[in-house]
């Protein structure tokens, strides 16, 4: 990694957990700002330490951009949980052969870019 590459991991680190310190629910309740903030930092630790050993510039490119993307999104919507797509369940498949394996084939493809981590780790 780069000492660019990691100067701006750190800073997207630290943007985080300055966010999750100023943090205020939707709600306006102490309870629920509370278990957002632990959220976000949890979240946060979990997904930089999982991607802490990953050398592959593609791949860390991609990593800041989805992080990048969800504290884009998490900050318009006042929202910390990623927000889920709604695909029909056979709404990508062709009209002949239907099968399974193509069918997830075009879910992974189609899944935004601030989703890309999440399955792996919930």
């Amino acid at each position: 990694m780069t000492l660019v590459t990691r100067q701006e991991v750190l800073g997207l680190y630290r943007k985080i957990f300055r966010i999750a310190k100023k943090w205020q629910s939707a709600s306006g309740q102490i309870e629920e700002t509370i278990k957002e903030k632990e959220y976000i930092k949890n979240e946060a630790k979990t997904l930089f330490r999982k991607n802490k050993n990953v050398t592959d510039p593609k791949l860390i490119k991609q990593c800041i951009e989805e992080c990048e993307a969800r504290i884009e999104i998490g900050l318009h919507y006042n929202i910390p949980y990623p927000r889920p797509i709604h695909l029909p369940p056979m709404g990508l498949a062709h009209k002949q052969g239907r099968t399974l394996r193509h069918q997830e084939k075009l879910r992974k493809i189609s899944k935004p870019i601030y989703l890309k981590s999440h399955d792996e780790v919930s």
